[in-house]
């Protein structure tokens, strides 16, 4: 469970820091050794990736596709995806709903 707003180590070479939540929607950023790896997982909820800075390729259900700064992808829920740092690299991750394997159930939205 992560700390909101705080920096914490996610997988090798990869930390990530989430952001307060709303009732629904929650973000997080993410930074990336270059060839570190988001290991291929799924889950519920609906995620757009917006690229900061670097390049990305993802697998998003057996089909590779690479964004670079500026540009964004979609990933439907429930699809297996994972994603490999072509270079130094950040991402600012967007959910819909929240995900609370990652907030903790208790964590209130700000009014």
């Amino acid at each position: 469970m992560a700390v909101i707003g705080s920096w914490e180590q996610a997988e090798p070479g990869v930390k990530r820091k989430v952001f307060q939540p709303g009732k629904e929607l929650m973000m997080m950023e993410v930074h990336f050794e270059k060839g570190a790896e988001g290991a291929l997982h799924s889950h519920p909820h609906e995620q757009m990736s917006y690229c900061l800075e670097g390049r990305m390729e993802f697998r998003i259900g057996g089909e590779s596709f690479i964004i670079s700064q500026g540009e964004t992808i979609v990933i439907p829920g429930g699809v297996e995806h994972g994603v490999i740092a072509l270079e130094p690299s950040a991402l600012l991750d967007t959910f819909t709903p929240l995900r609370t394997d990652l907030l903790g159930k208790s964590t209130a939205p700000r009014v």
